[in-house]
């Protein structure tokens, strides 16, 4: 299963629009991980799930979605509810609870991804306003490609060029 994971475009539709017209029919699920910034009805949001940020005031995006398929259970969520400034272990104890294989959030506007009791947890950054080491690249969106026995991760810029710096390979273990 591949999925486009993207978050905090703060406004910025156009963004939006570029990568649903380049990875529809590529890739099998694109999600944003919240502060769109955009009305929930917005057509965009038909081809690419979405959950509340904390600067989506007044739109009426659900806190977390859990989106299943045959193998995967892929927990969505901004994360300012969890405090994922600060720490992992809130929506780590959420991952769980929910039998979560993926946990895709946003709101710290940096990209991180890395595999703990065999649950992917992955930030895209800020595809609008990037923060951190990594925020010269002008923001980044993720590819995350799940394999029975391996994750693949694979951070892009705005330009939807791959960062050769930014590709990870996670074992897995399904049984």
């Amino acid at each position: 299963m591949k999925i486009m994971i993207v978050s905090d475009n703060h406004g910025d539709r156009d963004i939006l629009a570029k990568l649903v017209n380049e990875y529809t029919n590529k890739v099998d699920l694109m999600i944003h991980c919240g502060d769109s910034e955009m009305l929930v009805d917005d057509p965009i949001f038909e081809h690419m799930p979405s959950v509340l940020g904390n600067n989506d005031w007044g739109q009426p995006f659900l806190d977390k979605r859990i989106i299943e398929d045959e193998s995967e259970r892929i927990l969505l969520t901004h994360g300012h509810l969890y405090n994922v400034n600060f720490t992992m272990d809130k929506l780590a104890a959420l991952a769980r609870n929910h039998n979560a294989s993926v946990i895709a959030f946003g709101h710290t506007h940096q990209l991180a991804a890395t595999m703990k009791d065999n649950k992917l947890f992955i930030n895209p950054g800020s595809i609008s306003l990037p923060r951190g080491e990594f925020s010269y690249i002008g923001g980044t969106y993720a590819i995350v490609d799940l394999q029975d026995e391996i994750v693949k991760v694979q951070f892009y810029n705005r330009e939807l060029e791959p960062i050769d710096e930014l590709k990870f390979t996670f074992e897995r273990n399904m049984k």
